[in-house]
């Protein structure tokens, strides 16, 4: 540090010395003529002969090149002094230096004691201050904030050197933020062992069990995997219309390890695992026109856009009327600002996606192969992306204070999953000659992936409501459709062979197969496979307790919200009921789940900016089709419950 402080110093010593000579020689030839142009602007240092000019100095551009490049300051800070009137550019420099602790008080009163010219008046920072800046606590608000909807895909783009940095990585400025959570659970009712909600199938087994045993199986745990770390990122630019900026985040909320010396405490030892990571491009067209690009992965436009405020988010009403997903993707968009009194904007986006479809690992006995097989292979086998977009328009409903904008969302989703059958002698065994004749090479079968969604974001000081209702056909991957995907339709077919084994595995007992059948007409055919349709949505009523009895914004009490939550998520009966789907080609496809719904209750207390504690209580449900019941303690019942107590502190960083 001597060695930079020296060299620096220096540096300052030779800028200070030749700038007066440099602008008194500048003068005669730079300064224009107030008569020769009216439009000229009078001469700062002309009518205040305290400044000291610096007739935008090239010793001080030069040396800002140079504390970049050896990363004592950012290039947005180097920007910000060299964009400067020219008589302040070597003032905001000293500045600049003295607050990181790279020149003190006695380094600055030598270089100015070698200046012949007038001072310039720079309030330098004793080295105490520069090496320990004193702590300022953060204002208390005046007002207590209306309910913040969840906004994981924000309208408003990023502004050019907002970001606050904790710290920089070079020129990068980086912001970690997160938080940890314990919580405590008690449920009345939970076959599956799981520490979060799961749709009623008792997977006790490797198969679709209907039976809780002799009691309803009740659980406790404590679980502390839900906590979340990530940082925001922002990159530098030389140009001031384009900003970029990224992200990266995960949580614990990954498997549980297998290795000798966790095999006994694998329960508590979860694995990190990436929630997002991407980069998004900004270019401001206009003062009103934002043009952005991002890739990596993030939330999903389809479903994402609108989620409901829950204590528990392992799993956030998943197959219970909230449909979401993180995903990668190459996303498109733009920000318009209409204006108004209600400041207006509006968000058109679209974006390719990774090709989705998603098996449930365990409904089969295969574990992880069934998961790469479908998941991983149908999707991308289809040979084309899945397609997403997302309409959002924004506008002030509520205009007191603390009050955010309110968002009407329309979003979609389409995409293709395509399983291939070889025709090796393993996958056809012995076809009558006209089959083999029909399909020499083997065959392809696939179905679509389709969906709509509405959704409502509109704060005001008395409360805040966020719906979604959606509708749409193989929509596991977004946790919608009851854990359903596709069938095979073998309506209208006669002499069905199969079902035969695919390339990528994805023939499960509970999944659709691909098989072959004779139609009407005598030709033979791949028996189509359908999407299983599904619907639903939820409401989350946000109330704002301390603003509606008007406590203290700065006292303890200011921190406490009630939510009310309703959530459905539901397959047609006549998917579940129709004929076509038989079992000499769909064993458990569709899977007799009609209906998953929740209901919740959520009361926090923030005690402070980061410590709050949550308190949830709700009912899941799982109803069979009509016909069908589960064996709940011993005894039937067409619909499953489990009351679900959920308790624990959050702190926010």
């Amino acid at each position: 540090m001597q060695k930079w402080t020296g060299w620096i110093c220096s540096a300052l010593l030779a800028v200070v010395s030749v700038a007066p000579l440099l602008a008194n020689a500048s003068d005669a030839k730079a300064t224009p003529d107030a008569s020769a142009n009216p439009t000229a602007q009078p001469d700062p240092a002309a009518a205040n002969p305290n400044i000291t000019p610096a007739a935008g100095n090239a010793n001080v551009t030069a040396l800002l090149g140079v504390l970049v490049m050896k990363g004592v300051l950012a290039p947005s800070e180097a920007n910000a002094i060299r964009n400067a009137a020219p008589e302040a550019e070597f003032r905001l420099l000293v500045e600049a230096l003295a607050r990181k602790g790279v020149v003190s008080a006695e380094d600055l009163s030598a270089a100015a004691a070698a200046q012949p010219a007038a001072p310039v008046e720079v309030p330098v920072a004793t080295p105490a201050q520069a090496a320990a800046p004193k702590e300022t606590k953060p204002p208390a608000p005046a007002v207590i904030a209306a309910v913040a909807p969840l906004r994981v895909l924000p309208v408003d783009p990023p502004v050019k050197d907002r970001l606050k940095a904790a710290f920089t990585m070079g020129p990068v400025k980086m912001t970690p933020y997160g938080f940890l959570k314990a919580t405590g659970v008690y449920d009345t009712s939970n076959p599956n062992g799981d520490d979060m909600p799961f749709p009623g199938l008792f997977l006790n087994n490797t198969a679709f069990a209907t039976t809780t045993g002799p009691t309803k199986d009740p659980n406790f745990h404590l679980k502390a995997r839900q906590a979340r770390i990530g940082a925001n990122f922002e990159f530098p630019d030389l140009s001031p219309k384009l900003t970029i900026t990224g992200r990266i985040e995960g949580d614990f909320e990954g498997n549980f390890t297998e290795v000798d010396n966790r095999d006994v405490s694998s329960i508590r030892s979860s694995q990190f695992s990436f929630r997002q990571a991407w980069v998004r491009l900004d270019y401001a067209g206009s003062e009103n026109t934002d043009i952005y690009f991002e890739g990596g992965q993030d939330w999903t436009l389809f479903g994402s856009s609108a989620l409901p405020n829950l204590l528990e988010t392992t799993a956030l009403g998943y197959w219970y009327g909230d449909i979401y997903e993180r995903s990668p993707q190459f996303q498109f968009g733009l920000v318009q600002k209409v204006g108004g009194s209600a400041n207006f904007k509006i968000a058109p986006t679209i974006a390719i996606m990774m090709p989705t479809s998603s098996q449930i690992e365990k409904l089969g006995s295969l574990g992880v192969t069934a998961q790469l097989a479908q998941a991983e292979r149908e999707g991308a086998d289809s040979g084309r992306p899945e397609l997403e977009g997302r309409l959002a328009l924004q506008f002030q409903l509520d205009k007191a204070a603390g009050v955010a904008p309110a968002q009407i969302i329309f979003s979609g989703v389409e995409g293709r999953r395509t399983s291939i059958v070889p025709n090796s002698s393993a996958a056809y065994g012995a076809l009558p000659a006209n089959y083999l004749a029909a399909f020499p090479n083997g065959f392809t079968a696939s179905s679509n992936i389709y969906g709509v969604q509405g959704a409502v974001q509109l704060p005001t000081r008395w409360f805040t409501l966020v719906a979604s209702a959606y509708r749409g056909g193989d929509l596991r991957f977004f946790f919608g459709g009851q854990v359903n995907s596709y069938a095979t339709d073998t309506s209208g077919l006669t002499n069905i062979q199969g079902p035969f084994p695919t390339l990528d595995g994805g023939c499960l007992a509970a999944a659709g197969c691909a098989v072959l059948g004779t139609n009407a007409s005598g030709q033979v055919v791949v028996a189509p496979q359908r999407a299983i349709r599904t619907f639903g949505g939820f409401v989350n009523l946000g109330l704002p307790l301390s603003r509606w009895f008007n406590a203290d914004p700065k006292g303890r009490n200011a921190g406490w919200q009630l939510y009310l939550h309703m959530g459905k998520d539901q397959v047609p009966k006549s998917d579940l009921n129709y004929a076509g789907y038989t079992a000499n080609a769909n064993i458990l496809a569709p899977l007799p789940l009609l209906m998953g719904k929740l209901t919740a209750a959520t009361l926090y207390y923030k005690a402070n900016p980061y410590v709050t504690f949550g308190l949830e209580e709700s009912i899941y449900a799982t109803r069979l089709k009509p016909g069908l019941t589960y064996t709940i303690a011993g005894k039937p019942s067409n619909e499953w419950q489990d009351l679900r107590t959920e308790f624990g502190p959050i702190f926010t960083f």
